[in-house]
């Protein structure tokens, strides 16, 4: 071995006996702090109820971050959608005009009119922060004391009889989110208040709070509200006047002084007590707003259509987003708004909750009623505005039941496949382990495809959905899943096996927007309120006919034809006969879900578009309430109004008198009719000559035993065989 090599040998031996001696004096060492760790534990270790508390605590711990890492992951995805420039985002003036340019509300922050805080009577800021948060200054966002009182109320009340949200976190919803009851919302909520308390100091907080908060009235802010109820400026009120602003914020339209004066005078009385209660003010002091309660300005005529201005705010502040409106933050826009038609919606579903309600145990409702062309005419976004105004028509997600089948029978007649004279047959059809059922667990055999739409039979759209993908449900579904999205629906639609009968979630606004691609002949329209907007200057800045989404063809026309003269025998023989309306023709289409969570009607004529919904905010079951019951007739009652005056249009493509004939259920040794061009093609010629025979006759009222004798000789033709309809057999009688 050379020299080298010996060096070479004698250096890798050092390395490893370096290595070796590292190792073990480590491990020798890791033993020893391990020892004396184990000795410093044995002599902290408890027993009895103190091991029991330490070990809960320790579980707890576990538990607390486990918990605030889930919440954290829940509210991360709403700080990427803050940009740096939000608090000017929020910054917008808009007055709202109807179609006929009268004044219909504001939103937005009064930019000539604003008050600071300095300017107004402290007061006003001291009910409001009496009434609503007393521990505003004191608290980090989050009144954790407040929160567990209102806990406390509500767990004995079995209801949510008092709030627990600070300011901050009124503020937070307020300013970016919605007002849609869910968990995933308070935890937003939550984290919000904690990032506007770092970015906001307190007097900040309160003052946007005090400018953006709904007042009632379809006013937001006091400042707004001061001059709506007092008409003079929040700088000049008295303290009564004051007492009464700071009331209205528990709930609007409960306490609103031109819808409930009493109630809003006894609010106030309250909003006194707690002044005093809080230190702000004796009982002296208060004593002399007791004995003269405020009076406001007569208002009680004003009604402010809150859900669709909330509606066409949200457009108007997409448009500012996009860039289409320039630098401009003081905005007046006219609206497709029909304000009587608003009025008559509202008024439609309050009186039906009202008066059928609670029988149907139904707590909710909503209504879009749009033209062919996309424009918005009236919104209807819960029963009271007030006391949550949460958008139902549109955000709300909730199953369309059958109201979603004509999307599947236009995608049907779309392949070549099927029109309406085709014959289906009713009766059961499981998809793997999954079986559909028709509504009342009954199959009627044979009939016609027409027949099917208009009895609302499930089992037949689950058959088309297997038809159109050739066999394979999944590529039927994509394929009815791509009609639905062409022609308006934008929620996701998830592929599952229950889609061809309504079990994927939609919101009322699209289904009006997707119908109206029925009405207007297959073209998708982009709903919309503002038809022309102007800046402080006067200056038209944006008008929807020419910067607007324009309407296309998304689906044939002749197809869409053949689809509307179906859905008018829905309304007419079918199972939204209560939606007809006299001398128009209307066609349409119910839903209702499983358990009666949901019911819907939504249907069209050549003027309007409506999609009525009714449910529960809890997704609690109604008491059998279906889409041919109170959504039919509200939809009725809303339209009547809407056609009164105007001359009445078809859908397009709906014959003349389509529908008026009826194709129903018939009872065995009764005369089958059909109607022409829809009879089944199972009838051989014989038969229709047989049907054309029977038709003739009509005429021969004058000679009965001429009608006895040719009925004799048909009944006894044994060339004819027996109509065959719903599973049962027919002879002509």
């Amino acid at each position: 071995m050379t020299r080298f090599g010996k060096r070479l040998s004698q250096a890798m031996l050092s390395v490893d006996a370096w290595f070796d001696s590292s190792m073990f004096e480590a491990g020798r060492r890791s033993g020893d702090l391990y020892a004396r760790s184990q000795a410093w534990s044995d002599r902290i270790t408890v027993r009895g109820w103190r091991w029991a508390f330490v070990d809960g605590a320790c579980e707890a711990l576990n538990l607390g971050v486990v918990a605030a890492v889930a919440l954290l992951a829940l509210a991360y995805p709403i700080y990427g959608s803050i940009s740096d420039d939000w608090l000017k985002k929020t910054d917008l003036a808009v007055t709202f005009l109807d179609h006929n340019g009268a004044e219909v509300g504001r939103r937005g922050i009064l930019h000539d009119d604003g008050v600071s805080l300095d300017q107004m009577p402290p007061y006003l800021p001291e009910a409001v922060l009496a009434t609503e948060d007393r521990r505003f200054y004191t608290h980090f966002g989050i009144d954790v004391i407040g929160t567990l009182r209102a806990l406390t109320v509500n767990a004995r009340a079995s209801g949510v009889v008092q709030g627990g949200s600070s300011i901050t976190q009124q503020l937070a919803k307020n300013l970016f989110l919605s007002n849609e009851r869910t968990v995933a919302r308070k935890v937003n909520e939550a984290f919000l208040a904690l990032w506007l308390e770092t970015h906001l100091t307190k007097r900040q907080i309160l003052q946007l709070y005090l400018d953006r908060v709904y007042m009632g009235g379809g006013t937001f802010g006091i400042q707004a509200a001061s001059q709506f109820y007092f008409g003079k400026s929040v700088r000049d009120v008295t303290l009564p006047e004051a007492a009464m602003l700071a009331g209205l914020f528990k709930a609007p339209t409960k306490y609103a002084p031109h819808v409930n004066l009493p109630a809003a005078r006894a609010r106030a009385n309250d909003v006194l007590s707690n002044l005093v209660d809080a230190g702000y003010m004796s009982e002296a002091q208060v004593y002399g707003a007791r004995l003269n309660p405020a009076t406001p300005v007569d208002r009680t005529r004003t009604v402010s259509p809150d859900w669709y201005l909330d509606y066409a705010y949200d457009e108007v502040r997409k448009l500012v987003d996009a860039g289409k409106l320039g630098d401009n933050r003081v905005l007046v826009v006219q609206t497709a708004l029909d304000a009587d038609l608003q009025k008559k919606a509202e008024s439609t579903i309050e009186d039906e909750l009202r008066q059928n309600g609670p029988a149907y145990h139904a707590k909710q409702s909503a209504a879009v009623i749009m033209q062919p062309d996309g424009a918005v005419r009236a919104i209807v976004g819960g029963r009271d505005y007030g006391s949550s105004q949460f958008n139902r028509a549109t955000d709300a997600q909730r199953q369309p039941g059958s109201s979603f089948k004509p999307f599947v029978y236009l995608t049907a007649i779309m392949s070549g496949k099927f029109k309406p004279s085709t014959t289906v047959v009713d009766g059961p059809v499981c998809i793997g382990t999954w079986c559909v059922h028709n509504y009342g667990n009954s199959y009627r055999g044979a009939l016609p495809l027409q027949v099917a739409l208009t009895h609302s039979l499930n089992t037949i759209a689950v058959k088309l959905s297997i038809a159109i993908g050739n066999g394979n449900p999944k590529v039927g579904r994509a394929r009815i899943i791509e009609t639905a999205h062409a022609m308006g629906l934008t929620t996701p639609l998830p592929d599952t096996v229950s889609l061809p009968v309504g079990a994927d979630e939609v919101t009322v606004i699209d289904m009006a927007t997707a119908y109206s691609a029925f009405s207007n002949g297959g073209k998708r329209v982009a709903p919309f309120a503002a038809i022309d907007i102007r800046n402080g200057r006067g200056q038209v800045i944006y008008r929807h006919e020419v910067d607007g989404p324009q309407p296309v063809q998304v689906v044939p026309a002749a197809d869409v034809a053949t689809m509307n003269n179906m859905l008018t025998h829905v309304v007419n023989e079918g199972t939204g006969t209560r939606a007809r309306l006299d001398g128009v023709q209307v066609a349409g289409k119910t839903g209702t879900t499983n358990n009666y969570k949901d019911a819907w009607f939504c249907g069209f004529t050549g003027n309007y578009v409506g999609a009525v919904w009714f449910g529960n905010d809890d997704d609690s079951s109604m008491n059998e309430m279906t889409g041919g019951t109170l959504p039919a007739k509200t939809w009725h009652d809303i339209m009547a109004f809407a056609h009164t005056g105007i001359d009445a249009k078809p859908g397009y493509g709906i014959e003349t008198g389509a529908g008026t004939a009826a194709v129903a259920s018939v009872a065995p040794g009764a005369l089958v009719q059909t109607l022409s061009p829809l009879r089944p093609a199972v009838l051989s010629p014989r038969t229709v000559a047989v049907i054309g025979a029977i038709g003739q006759m009509t005429g021969r009222r004058d000679k009965p035993e001429a009608r006895r004798d040719d009925l004799g000789r048909l009944a006894g033709d044994a060339a004819i065989p027996p109509v065959s309809l719903n599973g049962n057999r027919f002879s002509v009688q």
